[in-house]
């Protein structure tokens, strides 16, 4: 069983950074894909970033620039570093995690973490 524990989120104002760390644990041998999305009030949970495990990232388009993804295999740990941060990426962030093979051989597929809230104030 795949679990993750992410932490990192907070209330910080406008201009402000934070950063985001999300640890997998469990029968893992290795991890293709890491993610992190969100979801603000009424809205859908959308992709923020994603890394691969050859380390090749990309963003959603409101994200470019201001946020980094990356993560540490070794440690099965996905990191989004967030600068510049504005209101309106006020959500709650999700940490995910696809395409694992499990010591045992298995494969299994989106795996979530619990979330954090993320509270930019103008």
């Amino acid at each position: 069983q795949v679990q993750l524990v992410e932490s990192g989120g907070g209330l910080v104002q406008a201009g402000g950074s934070l950063r985001l760390s999300c640890a997998a644990s469990g029968s893992i041998r290795s991890i293709n894909v890491m993610a992190w999305y969100r979801q603000a009030p009424g809205k859908q949970r959308e992709l923020v970033a994603r890394i691969t495990n050859g380390g090749f990232p990309s963003y959603v388009d409101s994200v470019k620039g201001r946020f980094t993804i990356s993560r540490d295999n070794a440690k099965n740990t996905v990191y989004l570093q967030m600068n510049s941060l504005k209101p309106e990426d006020t959500a709650v962030y999700y940490c995910n995690v696809d395409q694992i093979t499990t010591l045992e051989g298995r494969y299994e597929y989106a795996h979530w973490g619990q979330g954090t809230q993320v509270t930019v104030s103008s």
